[in-house]
């Protein structure tokens, strides 16, 4: 028998060896860096225990740990069968098929139901012949003897789980794709592009969701938010504006004078419900955001944008993309008329500054060419716009902080939504948004929100803007508050945007490099978990989406 686990060795749980077996990338995510996520099979298998606690007679889990082993866990079951005691462990799916025709246990069902006799064996002293598991899909009960190598195996589990988390470094993805379609972390592991990167050649399958579930409200009247049960009421003057139960909710957006109280605040938190503060000038204050709070994680970001060789590639990366967006933008503004001389000015300066990515030896030269690329495309916007147009919409060039002109409070309000929404797509894969690569710290907003956001400002909102502008939507006065000293948007104003920019955030699009189609919400996730596999798995995924 093997020594028990020293102090330094954390026990290992038998849901981890149960992952190990089936996958050890599974066991690294979920047991090393604390990600878990509930897809619809997790709920079904909670949905099945909670029915068999009604049901069944002396079903209840049962707490087993020992020490010795080094190992913890929590069996389904346990009953007395022909005179000894036998875990139960229920699957709501099916049993492995045997070459013969017969029903038999998956391996890491099997690993699973041994390490909880073990268990039973340590607290009882006693032994135990064998396991059972369930298999509910089939109805059929298969029975597990507990042998020699069946202990052994345990036992080498739970030392491959210990060096495993000693190691601090993801193991590789899976050789077998097909355990992957039906894991729960393939959305957090992106297993499919990985092997992409590997295989230009390969067909990718859509394991990443292709959407977000919950809605994100705004509230852009002074009004106040309480708990109400398990959901939010929100009320303006005594009177109630909208009840939302916690678990539609993706987001709140609080515009201007909101209050929310402490007992909505803990109910957001506890329900990953961010929670987002708006100035009333559109201006992101801050945010109540949660996520997986892996120190690995967070100690990889560090080790990874402390080197300047690292930063240095993913900001080449990101101005690559930024500059040949806004390229590719202008020119399909402009494909169906002759191209005028500002136009081509614009464009030959865009192509220059992409020339001179590959060729600039530092992240400051990269800054000034980011900037000269951002001079051009902004002259040419005010020829993207169409005659007919108030021409106060038209431009001159980009200000903010405050805004100038009305086309400018648009973009300045829009750019403030992606920020707000990029913040928690950060917060949610478990990085650390203060810690980027491109923009320096500044008070009014996290470096690697920032850098992220650069991705997505042309394809998310400068193309929405200049359509909505074009089409006329916003020639009225009414949707705007002027002064000699800025320009804001009005309570109407700002609620067209808001419509304009979670349209667009929900709107689905094929990804020109996975060759999937996800919304524009899901993408800047899905970016934020490529950026993150440059320092931790696989780099060359990270900002090489294109807008057509």
């Amino acid at each position: 028998m093997r020594p028990a686990a020293s102090d330094e060795d954390a026990i290992i749980h038998v849901a981890g060896l149960h992952a190990l077996s089936y996958c050890e990338r599974l066991f690294y995510l979920e047991e090393v860096e604390g990600i878990r996520l509930a897809d619809d099979s997790v709920y079904a298998g909670r949905a099945l225990h909670e029915l068999l606690a009604k049901q069944e007679k002396g079903h209840r889990v049962i707490s087993l740990r020992s020490a010795r082993l080094g190992l913890a866990g929590e069996v389904d079951a346990v009953h007395y069968r022909e005179g000894g005691l036998v875990p139960y462990e229920h699957k709501r799916g099916h049993a492995k098929r045997q070459p013969n025709g017969k029903a038999g246990a998956w391996p890491w069902d099997a690993l699973q139901v041994v390490a909880y006799a073990m268990l039973i064996e340590d607290e009882t002293g006693k032994i135990v012949p064998e396991g059972r598991i369930r298999y509910h899909a089939d109805n059929i009960t298969v029975r597990i003897p507990l042998t020699d190598e069946g202990r052994k195996l345990v036992l080498d589990s739970i030392e491959s789980a210990r060096q495993l988390r000693r190691k601090g470094i993801r193991p590789p993805v899976n050789s077998n794709e097909n355990a992957c379609i039906h894991c729960s972390l393939a959305p957090v592991c992106l297993p499919e592009e990985e092997r992409l990167l590997a295989s230009p050649q390969w067909e990718a399958i859509r394991l990443f969701p292709a959407t977000v579930d919950g809605e994100v409200v705004h509230l852009l009247t002074p009004s106040t938010v309480r708990k109400n049960g398990e959901a939010l009421m929100v009320k303006s003057k005594g009177e109630a504006l909208g009840v939302y139960p916690i678990r539609s909710l993706l987001s709140i957006i609080a515009h201007g004078n909101v209050q929310i109280t402490t007992q909505a605040l803990h109910l957001c938190a506890y329900n990953d419900v961010s929670v987002h503060w708006f100035t009333s000038g559109g201006r992101h204050i801050s945010a109540l955001t949660t996520g997986p709070a892996s120190v690995q994680r967070r100690i990889r970001q560090y080790q990874a944008l402390c080197d300047p060789a690292m930063c240095l590639s993913l900001v080449r990366k990101l101005v690559s993309a930024k500059v040949e967006n806004q390229l590719k933008f202008v020119l399909r503004a402009t494909r169906k008329a002759p191209r005028i001389v500002p136009i081509l000015r614009a464009i030959e300066e865009m192509r220059a500054s992409i020339r001179a990515v590959q060729k600039a030896d530092g992240i400051d030269s990269l800054r000034g060419i980011e900037g000269s690329a951002a001079r051009a495309y902004f002259n040419a916007i005010p020829h993207l716009l169409k005659k007919g147009i108030d021409e106060d919409l038209r431009p001159a060039g980009r200000n903010r902080r405050p805004p100038l002109d009305k086309f400018n409070a648009l973009l300045s309000f829009g750019y403030s939504l992606l920020y707000g929404s990029t913040l928690q797509a950060i917060t949610a894969v478990g990085l650390e948004p203060s810690l980027g690569f491109f923009h320096t710290p500044r008070s009014s907003g996290q470096p690697l929100a920032l850098d992220i956001m650069e991705l997505f400002r042309v394809p998310v909102w400068d193309m929405i803007v200049i359509t909505s502008i074009n089409r006329q939507q916003w020639n009225s006065g009414s949707k705007f508050e002027v002064t000699k000293e800025h320009v804001w948007l009005s309570k109407v104003g700002k609620r067209e945007v808001v419509e304009l920019f979670e349209n667009r955030m929900n709107e689905v699009w094929k990804h020109p490099v996975t060759g999937y189609s996800l919304s524009w919400r899901r993408a800047i996730e899905l970016e934020v978990r490529l950026l993150e596999k440059e320092w931790s798995s696989t780099p060359g995924l990270f900002a090489r989406a294109r807008i057509r």
